[in-house]
């Protein structure tokens, strides 16, 4: 079963990507989509044996690589970690994959969309089946390189090229310390296998190695590389600047990698390596450090963001920072399970946004839109249900696993912690504001459309609506349905050996157990945050602009992103481009090539040039030739006295 479950997107991917031409496009998506969806039934199938039946284990595919001391497998690890992300991973791309049928019926290119879609799939399907660290960086790759041409898709459009580009090297940069943090880890353990690495770890505690010649903690060390990777696929604060460019793709594309691919690569990779994690107190700082700042930082940049799509990815790039804090503070179960529960609520407000952009002819700009829930009325219906969600409304799925994560950082009871509880809180403030502004300004008050657009705006096709229905159950149901098996009492029984925790860590326990204020904190932040949008958005709408006006420093301060791009390009781009331009104007044009084939080499031919003119062929003028050597040497004796 889990053969098939990894193995069916793979072939569809094949299928769709070699043979579409010849198969045509409508038997490319829908066999492509029929395997993803055959995926995720067995998912769900996973998940009731291993998460609640309890049989997990190990499958081996083959042998994979044996050089020297490194000997490893291709194998399945199943363990209830796996089952849920098994879930998450082919649930949601089942029905991207089916709402992209509708989505993408216009474009001439839909077999190599659906093969990327699929591929892409199985490369994250390796990643959360990985059992060593080997696999792991494989699949990791994997989604990396999918990222690049599903983001660059419409490669005929420059935008979409840079925003592949620059997603495809700010992830390099992160990824190379996931690389170093892989080779660290042979070096000291020597094995990239988990459950020997995990049991080794604790041997390790208080050890320290050289590295860049400072003695450093290794399993410190350690776990700051591997996090680093995590950054970087995890678009946390200083790596985040691909994301929200990555909306260059089609809609689709960004439900997939925003909700349950490639975003979380970096969540599930510190979840899965939490033995680690777990004996340094100095990375899981780190974690939480990272993971607040980005939650306040991103919906600080959201609450000024006029692309509908944009809004959306700031709003992930900060839910990231949620999952992280929970982990940073030791609750592991807590994260995964806002993992969970996002991945519906955040790819039913991407995929609605995007039967938004396809009901007014590919119009992203908010400030065009307006008055659009009589047009549209059931693409409404399942964006307020994103909405509640990912604002926390009572019994909504962001209501449970958003607000367990505010409580644990509290629960924490650390300066780290403290500084974490006070951003994730302003951060939920700034989440609510920013998302209602964008239903108030889509769906409501006076329509700024053109009516040309206006005419032409229409429902959804069923193929893109139920996809929409199916995940707003999920929005809605997630939290309730299964916080009593992801995080329950804290006892950690569902997740068995697959999260680890330290006997010291009661993090789980002790969230259920802070003041009453802590509880209704992220309540009130939600309330004030919707009232305040009403108040701008509905009621007065003159207010932002006058706000605008009077704070324009801010504004722009927060409508470009903090000016991390411009910091970047001067810091990096533009000495880069100086240095490239140093070297191929002075270095390779003035010294190689002036020295070399336009200098000396040019001299040369030049000389042989003249030199090789005197190889006439005929004999006469060899002998001519000779006889002036003759006469040149004679002169020369009789010059020098006659005597050699």
């Amino acid at each position: 079963m889990y053969s098939a479950i990894v193995f069916l997107p793979l072939i569809g991917a094949i299928v769709a990507g070699l043979f579409g031409r010849a198969i045509g496009a409508r038997a490319s998506e829908v066999i492509a989509s029929t395997l993803v969806l055959v995926s995720a039934f067995l998912s769900w199938v996973a998940f009731f044996q291993v998460g609640v039946g309890g049989a997990e284990g190990r499958i081996e595919v083959l042998p994979w690589i044996s050089s020297g001391d490194l000997a490893t497998s291709w194998a399945f690890r199943i363990d209830t970690l796996t089952a849920v992300m098994l879930v998450v991973v082919n649930t949601i791309s089942g029905l991207v994959h089916v709402y992209s049928i509708g989505y993408m019926h216009h474009d001439p290119h839909r077999p190599r969309f659906f093969a990327y879609l699929s591929l892409f799939t199985f490369a994250m399907l390796m990643l959360v089946t990985a059992d060593n660290f080997l696999q792991l960086f494989f699949g990791w790759e994997g989604v990396g390189l999918m990222s690049y041409l599903l983001i660059g898709f419409w490669y005929k459009k420059p935008e979409a090229n840079a925003a592949a580009i620059k997603a495809f090297v700010v992830n390099r940069v992160g990824d190379f310390g996931f690389a170093l943090g892989i080779f660290a880890v042979f070096f000291v353990f020597n094995s990239i296998q988990f459950d020997t690495v995990f049991a080794a770890a604790p041997d390790q505690l208080g050890k320290t190695i050289t590295f860049l010649n400072w003695q450093i903690d290794i399993l410190t060390l350690i776990c700051l590389l591997l996090f680093m990777g995590a950054m970087g696929k995890s678009a946390q604060f200083l790596l985040h600047t691909w994301l929200p460019d990555a909306m260059e793709g089609p809609t689709p594309v960004s439900a997939l990698i925003h909700a349950a691919t490639m975003v979380t690569a970096g969540v599930f990779m510190v979840a899965r390596l939490s033995p680690l994690f777990e004996l340094s107190e100095t990375a899981l700082w780190v974690v939480t450090l990272v993971g607040a700042s980005t939650a306040f930082f991103a919906a600080t940049v959201g609450l000024v963001q006029n692309d509908i799509k944009r809004v959306v990815a700031y709003s992930t790039c900060s839910q990231l920072g949620y999952m992280f804090v929970a982990i940073g503070v030791g609750a592991y179960a807590a994260g995964i399970f806002h993992l969970f529960t996002h991945a519906f609520f955040k790819a039913l407000l991407f995929l609605g946004s995007g039967s938004v952009i396809h009901a007014l002819h590919d119009e992203q700009d908010m400030r065009k839109m307006g008055g659009l829930y009589r047009l549209i009325p059931i693409t409404w219906g399942v964006m307020l249900i994103g909405t509640l969600a990912l604002t926390g409304f009572p019994l909504t799925a962001g209501y449970y696993s958003k607000d367990t994560i505010i409580e644990a950082a509290f629960a924490a009871h650390s300066g780290i912690g403290m500084y974490a509880f006070v951003l994730t809180v302003v951060a939920a403030l700034f989440t609510s504001f920013y998302s209602w502004r964008l239903m108030f300004m889509t769906f409501h008050g006076t329509s700024r459309s053109s009516p040309d657009v206006l005419k032409g705006a229409h429902e959804a096709p069923p193929v893109m609506l139920v996809p929409l229905l199916l995940l707003a159950l999920g929005a809605i149901g997630a939290g309730v349905l299964f916080k009593g098996l992801f995080i329950g009492d804290g006892d950690g029984a569902f997740w068995r050996t697959s999260l680890f925790t330290s006997p010291s860590n009661t993090i789980l326990q002790d969230l259920h157990h802070v003041p009453d204020w802590v509880v209704w904190a992220p309540f009130v932040m939600m309330a004030v945050g919707f009232l305040t949008a009403a108040l701008f958005y509905l009621l007065k709408p003159s207010i932002p602009v006058a706000l605008a006006r009077a704070f324009r420093p801010i504004y722009l301060f927060l409508l470009n992103k903090w000016y991390f791009d411009e910091l970047y390009d001067a810091l990096f781009t533009r000495p880069a481009k100086r240095l490239g331009r140093l070297l191929w104007k002075v270095g390779d044009g003035a010294i190689i090539d002036g020295l070399g084939p336009d200098g000396i080499a040019a001299r040369v031919a030049d000389a042989t040039s003249r030199i090789v003119r005197l190889q006439t062929g005929y004999v006469y003028h060899y002998a001519f030739a000779m006889l002036i050597g003759v006469a040149l040497l004679a002169t020369y004796f009789i010059l020098s006295g006659g005597a050699p």
